[in-house]
Formats: structure tokens, sequence, C-alpha cells
């Protein structure tokens, strides 16, 4: 039976992770790599409960309760001491995985279950690094999980058809959807439509047919979608957009290789989405929330000039003025 769990990476869905298991009534050690990182993690942790109040009606004391579950820790071995389930969420990078993984199974007990968070990444590619691939497995989370609480349960061929179960059991126990995958599929389900999706989008942006604002204007305004692409850019974190990209890329995709360096400028210029303020729109108050952002914008003599020598151009200066 699962009783503690740990959670190790605090960045937006760790964190996320970490206080859906404590809000559902587990004990949860959250882990990070330094001060810093968990001090940035603890921060975002703390804000969700108003989240949960107003999108699941909870009350101020249930949020408060689920905070008091909650234990902070730089010291691997002390955050993984007596769990009965690891939850890894660290950045999307196979080798860093499994550097991680070996470090974890020296420390973690033997009946200690393992699961990663990994967007895109197949239990089998990792689950030697483990040391028990019989109790590794995958639990993928889609963004804001308390409210689109989908966990999709994705095994290797090592993996018991009991741990199995128990995964799918503790899914349900702490408020999601378990989703489970007969066999392994890069990306899961969900992945599995929505990356061709962003990486349409991010194509369109890296060969200058439009900004990344018109593209969501475009998609928000057609289908009625709540977001766009890039604000679920922002969402996700462009430093995962990056690490996908960059595998496309090494890969042997051209357009893979364009879109890792265009996020890399990105990163580089610390705009990698809503968890460090700016993406590609700003927050707290992103654009894409104004009233004004979906309404037809009044038309300009010299705008209209302009797309008629050059549309793509005036696309873009029309998006930069938005911005």
């Amino acid at each position: 039976m699962i009783k503690t769990v740990t959670v190790c990476g605090s960045g937006v869905l760790g964190g996320q992770i970490a206080y859906q298991c404590a809000f559902h009534g587990f004990d949860v050690r959250v882990y990070d790599i330094s001060e810093e990182a968990i001090a940035r993690g603890r921060v975002q942790i703390e804000s969700l409960p108003a989240e949960l109040q107003r999108d699941l009606g909870a009350t101020p004391e249930q949020t408060a309760a689920g905070l008091t579950r909650l234990s902070y820790h730089t010291d691997l071995a002390q955050a993984v001491q007596g769990a009965d389930l690891v939850i890894e969420a660290v950045p999307e990078n196979l080798e860093i995985k499994r550097e991680f993984y070996r470090q974890l199974a020296e420390v973690a007990a033997p009946d200690t279950i393992f699961v990663t968070n990994s967007s895109t990444l197949l239990p089998s590619d990792i689950a030697e690094a483990t040391g028990r691939p019989d109790r590794f497995l995958a639990l993928h989370f889609a963004n804001r999980i308390w409210r689109n609480n989908t966990a999709e349960v994705m095994g290797s061929p090592a993996t018991s058809p009991e741990i199995f179960g128990q995964i799918v059991e503790f899914a349900g126990q702490i408020g999601m959807v378990a989703l489970p995958l007969y066999k392994e599929q890069p990306g899961y389900i969900l992945n599995s439509l929505l990356v061709p999706w962003l990486n349409a989008a991010l194509d369109l942006v890296v060969r200058e047919v439009a900004d990344p604002h018109t593209v969501d204007r475009t998609w928000m305004i057609a289908t009625k979608a709540p977001l766009g692409p890039f604000a679920t850019y922002d969402i996700v974190g462009l430093t995962t957009a990056y690490h996908i990209n960059q595998a496309r890329g090494k890969a042997g995709d051209p357009r893979g290789a364009a879109a890792a360096a265009y996020l890399k400028d990105r990163i580089d210029r610390g705009l990698l989405g809503m968890g460090t303020g700016e993406g590609f729109y700003t927050y707290p108050d992103p654009a894409y929330r104004h009233p004004d952002f979906l309404t037809p914008a009044k038309a300009d003599p010299a705008n209209v000039d302009s797309a008629k020598a050059d549309p793509a151009e005036a696309t873009l200066a029309e998006g930069q003025a938005q911005d």
C-alpha cells in the first residue's frame, strides 16, 4: 500500500503532482537539487491552494491541510527514506534521467516503486538504470492536474502487472482518471496528439509565416479553444519544448533543429514561460486573457498597403504591436 510519496523535481508539473498527492491525504516529500530550486518550487506549490479553491470549490481548510503534508529536501537519501513511491519529474533529457535513477537506486529501499512523468521517453529507455525494471513504469500527468486530471499509465515489457495495477489504483486515489496504455507509445496518447500541434505552430513562427500571437488568435477564434499553442508552450515551459526539438534535430529532422535553435535563443534571454513570468506572453496578466485579444483590429490604410506588398511582414508587425 502506498502511503508516503517522494516527488523529485519541483518545477511546474513536479510541484503540481506533489500538492495533488498531499491534498488527497498522502505524506509527500519534495526533492530538488539546490536550495534555490526548492525555494522556487515551494513558492509555486504554495500558490496552488487558491487555484483549487477557484477551480474545484475546495475550502481554505482543505487546501491548507494539503500544505501541512509536504516537506522539502535537497538531500536525495533523506527525501526517499521510507518512501513507498518515488515520482520523477526531472528535465526531459535521457542521460539526465538515467543518471538520476542510478543515484536514486543507491539510496531508495528495494521495494520502493519508481515512476517517471517523462513526456516523450519510453520506460524501456530508462528501466535498466533504475535497478528494478519490474517496479518501474510511467505515470504521465497533464498540466493543471487538479482540473485536467488525466493520468496515463504505461509500463515497459519488464513492468510487473501487480505494480502496474497499484499505480492505476494510486492515480484514482489522488483524484486522477487513470488511462492505462497496453503497449509503449512515445508521447503516450495525449502527447501523440498534442506535440504535432505544437510543432506545427512553432514551425510557422520559425519560418516567419506568422508571429506567436497571431497563430494563437487564429486557433482560438477558429476553434473557440481557451488557449492557443504558444500559450500552451508557456504553461509546459520552453525548456521541455527545447529538449523535445533538440532530440528531433539529432534524429535528422531539420525543422526540429531549427525549432530548437529558436527556443534556445529565448531560453538564453530568460523567456522560459509562465514559471519565470515571461515566455511568449507576460504573466500574471497575459494578453490572451484580455477581452480585446480576439476582437477584430481596426483597419489602418498604411497596414493595408503594406499587407499588399508583403502579407507575412504585415502580420508580423501587427503581432509585435500587440505584444
